[in-house]
């Protein structure tokens, strides 16, 4: 590991990125940090997929960071995750570990990949709904006119984006960001990949167990305890159809239907921004997430130029 501080293992949702990092984590004495922007939620477990009990290998239990870290009803946002992220990261380092960076939320590792500065720049809830009136091509519109600088990294077609370049661009008007000193990373970056079919497999078949796990009782509870069902929505996916359900909009039937359907697309979602992640010339090491898991450990044992016994 000496030309590496840190192992980043990514993939679409039910590839077996918590399982393969345990044992990577066992095996090299690591520490995981989870990339999950849902997992950090506490008593919102079986909806985001926890699956805690992987944690505990041969024994003992390995440790984690940035997973139940806040109360149900927050936000959470990317340049709260880098700064969550470097005190784990330095915590981990300062005890001769080995970090291993985990979870399928693309955009929060691309932004520790990329280092933009201006992840810190702050929602302007009143600039984004008087933009969001604006079509999109009124928007690029306005960033031609205004001859506005720094957005090079927007969407061209995507309205969230532009929306944001717009934001970025008013903020630095009157503000200067200040630069902030963080450790260098060398990462070395392994995804975990399957065919769709085998991922729309394991996405229902885990869905199935969740349901039977208890998820129902888990969003219900959610409510009892003050969360609102608009925050629960905003958090998407298994809350949101859930609370549909629980409305009464959808039948049990309809929802697991619905819901498997959704997750799919997220996951396809997913490898469409870990595609984007390339492009922008991040170095991915694609392994088959079929292989059998001590296989998949071993090479990236060997990859990272470790030999266990």
């Amino acid at each position: 590991m000496d030309q590496h501080n840190l192992i980043i293992i990514l993939g679409a949702t039910a590839s077996g990125k918590t399982k393969l990092a345990v044992q990577i984590a066992d095996a090299l004495d690591g520490e995981i940090i989870s990339a999950d922007s849902r997992q950090v939620f506490k008593r919102m477990d079986i909806g985001t997929g926890k699956d805690l009990q992987e944690y505990h290998i041969n024994g003992k239990s390995i440790p984690y960071h940035l997973t139940d870290i806040l109360e149900p009803g927050e936000r959470y946002h990317v340049d709260a995750f880098k700064n969550d992220f470097y005190k784990a990261f330095e915590s981990i380092t300062a005890k001769h570990k080995i970090p291993i960076l985990c979870g399928g939320t693309g955009m929060y590792i691309h932004s520790l990949l990329q280092n933009q500065t201006f992840t810190a720049i702050p929602v302007n809830q009143g600039l984004r709904d008087q933009l969001d009136l604006l079509s999109i091509e009124e928007l690029i519109f306005k960033i031609q006119q205004d001859n506005i600088q720094n957005t090079g990294h927007a969407d061209l077609s995507s309205k969230k984006r532009l929306i944001r370049a717009l934001e970025i661009a008013e903020y630095l008007k009157n503000n200067q960001l200040e630069p902030v000193e963080r450790p260098e990373l060398k990462p070395v970056i392994f995804g975990l990949k399957n065919e769709v079919e085998v991922t729309r497999a394991k996405i229902l078949a885990r869905l199935e167990e969740r349901f039977k796990a208890g998820l129902i009782d888990e969003v219900e509870q959610l409510i009892k305890d003050g969360i609102s069902k608009e925050m629960l929505i905003f958090y998407g996916l298994e809350y949101k159809f859930i609370v549909n359900y629980l409305d009464g909009l959808l039948t049990l039937e309809e929802l697991k239907l619905k819901l498997g359907i959704a997750i799919c697309q997220y996951a396809k979602r997913q490898n469409t921004f870990f595609r984007k992640m390339e492009k922008d010339n991040v170095h991915i090491i694609w392994l088959d997430a079929s292989a059998p898991a001590d296989h998949l450990k071993q090479l990236i044992l060997e990859k990272v130029s470790v030999q266990v016994n």
